[in-house]
């Protein structure tokens, strides 16, 4: 089957303590190139992240975006740093002493001072965390393909209609080059009957001519190849895979083909199919670029 490099993906998943959302789109690119946009707590995931994007994109330009919500109660607790109290009370006293001061130091008031009591956020359960965003990524991952794969679709049906379409120029222009050539030959001989007023005409030297008129506009080597590449194409397509970039080759050599016909050209037909010849390939060529 084949998939466009255009697609979106998203998946959710919760369990009792968190939410986790995930979304992929992607666009066109000659490598694969992903960038994942998370809150920093899940950072230390991201490697496993790329790990599971690879099983299933090889192509394009992939932006992947995690949405983390955490419903779990309690996961801060209030920490007392004893020792530090101590330090603030010994100092205290020695002041009051000191100074003959009453020391009217509460616990409430202590308790303000600067790393007394802290709040810390308890460890989560790594494990836990990772299962499920796992499970969103990979599904995501599965949705985002299924997307590809219905674009990927239209896009092989439009390019297989333009190569049976380039298929008919290529028959016509095979089936004009003999006329052509008779057409050539009748002119040449009316005129050197014009020139030699119905005089005897030299047929060996009106075959030679012929000969190296037909040889120079000859274009039999370059629509046997154009045929070849266009059914390379389909045979390609209906491969599936990750075909774009061999695809692009192909269609390069294509339109190679045709400007060697284009050139050789001297007939108004054969042209204007030649012309039609590579404005065809172009489209093809832009559809191939939406191809992984």
């Amino acid at each position: 089957m084949i998939k466009s490099m255009t697609g979106f993906g998203r998946y959710e998943v919760s369990d009792a303590d968190s939410k986790i959302t995930v979304e992929i789109k992607s666009v066109n690119h000659r490598y694969f190139e992903p960038a994942v946009r998370m809150p920093k707590k899940l950072n230390v995931y991201e490697a496993g992240i790329r790990t599971i994007l690879k099983k299933y994109i090889y192509r394009g330009k992939v932006d992947v975006f995690v949405t983390y919500e955490d419903y779990s109660e309690n996961k801060f607790c209030l920490k007392y740093n004893e020792e530090l109290a101590s330090e603030y009370m010994s100092i205290f006293n020695y002041m009051s002493e000191q100074f003959g001061l009453e020391n009217d130091i509460t616990v409430s008031s202590l308790s303000r001072y600067p790393e007394v009591i802290t709040m810390e956020e308890q460890a989560g359960d790594d494990d836990a965390v990772w299962h499920l965003l796992e499970k969103a990524v990979e599904n995501a991952c599965v949705r985002f393909v299924e997307s590809r794969v219905a674009e990927g679709e239209k896009l092989k049906d439009d390019i297989v209609s333009k190569l049976d379409y380039m298929l008919g120029l290529v028959d016509n222009i095979e089936e004009r080059s003999p006329q052509i050539i008779d057409e050539y030959r009748h002119r040449l001989e009316d005129k050197v009957r014009e020139l030699l007023n119905d005089s005897a005409v030299d047929e060996s030297r009106i075959a030679t001519e012929v000969t190296i008129y037909a040889d120079k506009i000859c274009v039999d080597e370059e629509t046997v190849r154009l045929r070849s590449h266009i059914e390379s194409t389909r045979d390609t397509l209906l491969e599936g895979g990750s075909v774009g970039r061999k695809l692009d080759f192909i269609a390069q050599e294509m339109n190679r083909e045709a400007n060697t016909i284009l050139s050789k050209a001297n007939d108004l037909d054969t042209s204007n199919w030649a012309i039609s010849l590579k404005t065809e390939i172009e489209k093809v060529r832009e559809q191939i670029q939406n191809i992984e």
